[in-house]
């Protein structure tokens, strides 16, 4: 039996199908670790996420920035955006199945010593905190709270989170930090409208793993979302985004021995903006 954590698909079904078929990954014998943004961007976002929902019991998967917009778009709270590939997905016949199974989805996860999260967290947290955000948010996506949370992380995708937030507003900063954060200016904050790599930001900024509290505390992180730093690994530390739908390659890692598998995009890809 083996665990594989495997990167952002981005709707890149047939590149996906490829890098397990390179990892050898069975139904029967593995488990698979999803870090979020299933579809969106990608050309077969809608086999993807049939994909996963039908393997449910094998797949774990946590919710990406790009999945969030999805389900904000199917609750009529967003509109569409310029590089989407969401719309076969809300004419599908299965489209409440399968956004149902997202909308179960939890924007963190813990196994063991493993944390798994689509972007990060926010360099103050302890898993304890983490945790309990986690667990309110997946409550409320759930619920019938569902529409402010969504229609609250729309409105404010750029903001940061602050313990002095109100309830509503924590949430939402909440799931903003885990679905976007990479960097974080010199008061701790996260500075949400970044997208390069490290090197590239101001004098100050530092990637939010430099000082996170849940390194500290033990715990191994695995995340995706920054496609510019790319497959990347240090310590307890790994990126497992390698810009597969920018013309990159789709990243597996095995959790067992730390084994790193790639498999270049194959799918044809619209070019969208980072």
């Amino acid at each position: 039996m083996a665990t594989w954590a495997i990167g952002d698909i981005h709707g890149c079904w047939q590149t996906f199908q490829r890098l397990l078929e390179r990892i050898e990954w069975t139904t029967t014998r593995d488990e698979l670790w999803l870090v979020g943004d299933l579809v969106n961007r990608g050309p077969s976002s809608l086999e993807v996420l049939r994909w996963a929902s039908a393997h449910r019991d094998q797949v774990r998967a946590v919710l990406g920035n790009h999945d969030l917009h999805l389900l904000a778009r199917a609750d009529g709270l967003a509109d569409a955006k310029k590089g989407d590939t969401l719309d076969r997905i809300l004419e599908a016949p299965d489209r409440d199945e399968l956004l149902d199974w997202l909308r179960s989805l939890s924007m963190m996860v813990k196994f063991g010593p493993f944390v798994l999260v689509h972007a990060g967290l926010a360099p103050e947290w302890n898993i304890e905190l983490a945790e309990g955000y986690a667990e309110v948010i997946s409550t409320d996506m759930g619920g019938a709270d569902r529409k402010t949370l969504l229609t609250a992380i729309t409105a404010n995708r750029k903001r940061s989170w602050h313990v002095d937030l109100g309830r509503e507003e924590q949430l939402a900063a909440a799931a903003v930090t885990m679905s976007r954060i990479r960097m974080v200016g010199p008061d701790g904050r996260a500075e949400l409208g970044f997208t390069g790599p490290p090197a590239e930001a101001p004098v100050g900024w530092r990637p939010w793993f430099s000082s996170a509290a849940v390194l500290r505390q033990g715990y191994a992180v695995i995340f995706g979302h920054w496609a510019t730093l790319g497959s990347f690994h240090a310590h307890d530390l790994w990126c497992l985004d390698s810009g597969c739908v920018y013309g990159g390659e789709l990243t597996a890692l095995r959790l067992d021995d730390g084994e790193i598998r790639r498999q270049p995009l194959v799918d044809i890809v619209p070019e969208t903006p980072r």
